[in-house]
This record gives structure tokens, C-alpha cells and sequence, in this order.
């Protein structure tokens, strides 16, 4: 109730306005959001193809574990509904992380490289893991992405005697597109507009208990803004850019629908634990989006919750997200919010 009187209040305003530091228990660095990083001159750009297997980002990593379930449907709307579940060796009831895929919202897959990066390494420190596929932008714009994710939450929820999970520990992980959505998923605990009741469950909570963010685009409005002065392409105002795309129509002409999946539309007290890291050369999404991003979360939950860790010279994924001692500052996140 109390996040669906927020966005009432931001979209009446959006309305009348058109017609007129590091956490003590993690690790990892944290950069002064006062002075914002923008891509250095060798930003590179992420290499996509357009087709449902290819990751989000760039990532290159060897899976050794295989689903114990697959290809689960979560829900019935769309063939798109479905997830790949891995059990770690054990009895439960299991710690769950929900992974979810990268690809500008209109492209990759739950098995692709982005989607299954540490699933062996969660596994071995006893963790499940649930990859989850979900509607593309070419198939249903927004919030459809953002109704899956917390359908299928509340599908593991309502099964999870039967896959062994502990339904009061659930985390999510996403990178590109996926950062974007489990960041929203983390902040819109509560959010009716954004549940898909028809997608079934719904006497189950779609909450999670911990959030890792990797440079996943958050207020689409100021991204062409923040690449001014760099050499990286300000393109995301085009009718065809990805955020465009997801919310069927130019980004500026449609602020009302970008508000409803902005994570910071919905930010308050109650929000779990975030974790975020974003390469400094990043030219698909500008460092400034984690930057800002951490900056709001830490006002409001404060900064023992957020962690913020900025990639030297790292683009749009890469191996310094994917080094084991990275990969480790992760697990470290997931073991210390979701005992």
C-alpha cells in the first residue's frame, strides 16, 4: 500500500509538470557519487546479436553444473515463462539466488554466459540457483519483464517445499537489462501495479531478500545526458533504442511509462541490501546510472546496506567482473544478507 501511494504520487506530479561510501560488511570499494565518473576515451561498446541466445554483456564463462529442473513454467501467458532451477548436494531447505539474463531487454536467454556466471560457485557454497527466462520487448512492453521476474518469485515461493528452498532467503542477481530488473524487483516489494496478478501465485510474496546490481541501467531519461562529452554514442532518446523499444515508443516522450520501472521510483526504508558494480568504461550504460542509483538507495536505507565498486577501465562486462576474487565479493554479499 504504502509503494502504490508513492507512484500514484510521482505520475500525478509527472503529469501536472507536463502540462505546465563502503558497507562495514562487504569488502568492496565505494566511490564519491559527488564526482560523477563518466567512460574513459577507450569505452567500448558490448558485442550483441539479436537472437534470444546471446547474452547481455560481455561475458565468457564455462558452466560445470547442469539444472536440476528445466525449462520450468512459472507461469502460463507467454512460451517465455519459464526458468532452469539448480540444487546444490544436500537436503534443503536451500538459500535461493534468482539470476536473470542481460540483452537490452529484446534479446538472451537463461543458459546464455551472463545468465549462469557463478551458478558453480553459488552451488558450492550451498546455494540454489533459478535462471529465469522472461517476455522481450519484441514480444510485450513494460512492465511485462518485471511481472515475470516476480511471478516466477512467487512460483518458487508457493513450490518451495517441493524444490527444497527456504522461501524467507531469496536473492537476485542480473547484469545489463537483468541488473535493471532485479534492481526494480528489489525496490517495488509491494507495488500492485507491477505484480501481474494473472500470471497466478498471488497469495505469495514476490519480495527478495538481497540485490546484486551490475551496471544495469536505471533512470533511462538522463542516459544520452550522461554520455554527453564522452565518445561514447548518445543514442538512447531514438525511437529504436533498447529503453525505447521496452517502452513502446521515444523514452522523452513517454515519461510516465519509463517512471513505472525506474528502481528509484520506488525506494524506501524497508528495501533490502543492494550490492553494485559498473565498469568505468562502460559506453552502453553510463557509470553514472550505479553512481546515482547507489547514491538514492544509501539516503534512504543507508549506507550499511549499499555497496558500491566501480571496474577500473572495465566496459559493459568483461573478465574483471567474472575473476574469481569478483565473483567471490559476490558470494560474500549473498552469504552475509541471506543467512
Amino acid at each position: 500500500m504504502k509503494k502504490t501511494v508513492i507512484l500514484t504520487f510521482v505520475l500525478f506530479m509527472l503529469a501536472a509538470s507536463a502540462c505546465t561510501s563502503q558497507a562495514t560488511t562487504i569488502p568492496v570499494e565505494k566511490t564519491a557519487t559527488t564526482e560523477p565518473i563518466k567512460p574513459t576515451e577507450t569505452a567500448t561498446m558490448a558485442t550483441t546479436i539479436p537472437t534470444r541466445s546471446v547474452p547481455g554483456g560481455g561475458f565468457s564463462y564455462s558452466l560445470a553444473a547442469v539444472p536440476s529442473f528445466s525449462n520450468v513454467a512459472y507461469a502460463s501467458v507467454s512460451a517465455a515463462e519459464k526458468l532452469d532451477l539448480y540444487l546444490p548436494a544436500g537436503d534443503g531447505p536451500f538459500r535461493l539466488v534468482i539470476l536473470v539474463h542481460g540483452g537490452a531487454f529484446m534479446m538472451g536467454d537463461k543458459a546464455a554466459p551472463d545468465a549462469t556466471t557463478g551458478v558453480d560457485q553459488l552451488l558450492n557454497q550451498g546455494f540454489a540457483v533459478a535462471s529465469i527466462n522472461y517476455r522481450l520487448s519484441g514480444e510485450a512492453k513494460a512492465p511485462a519483464q518485471i511481472q515475470d521476474l516476480k511471478a516466477a518469485v512467487r512460483f518458487l515461493r508457493a513450490n518451495a517445499k517441493e524444490y527444497k528452498l527456504n522461501p524467507e532467503k531469496f536473492g537476485a542477481w542480473g547484469g545489463s537489462a537483468g541488473g535493471s530488473l532485479v534492481s526494480l524487483l528489489g525496490t517495488s516489494c509491494g507495488v500492485a501495479e507491477l505484480e501481474g496478478p494473472e500470471l497466478g501465485n498471488t497469495d505469495q510474496s514476490s519480495c527478495v531478500q538481497a540485490v546484486v546490481d551490475w551496471f544495469g541501467p536505471i533512470d533511462f531519461l538522463k542516459m544520452d545526458e550522461q554520455f554527453q562529452g564522452t565518445s561514447c554514442p548518445a543514442t538512447h532518446n531514438a525511437v529504436n533504442s533498447p529503453e525505447s523499444l521496452l517502452v513502446g515508443g521515444p523514452v522523452q516522450e513517454n515519461v510516465e511509462a519509463v517512471k513505472l520501472v525506474d528502481a528509484e521510483t520506488y525506494i524506501t526504508n524497508d528495501d533490502p541490501p543492494f550490492f553494485i558494480e559498473h565498469g568505468t568504461s562502460d559506453c552502453n550504460v553510463p557509470p553514472q546510472q550505479s553512481q546515482n542509483f547507489y547514491a538514492a538507495l544509501s539516503s534512504v536505507i543507508g549506507e550499511d546496506k549499499v555497496s558500491l565498486k566501480l571496474l577500473d577501465g572495465e566496459g559493459h562486462g568483461g573478465s574483471q567482473f567474472s575473476a574469481p576474487e569478483n565473483l567471490s565479493l559476490v558470494i560474500d554479499f549473498f552469504n552475509t544478507y541471506l543467512k
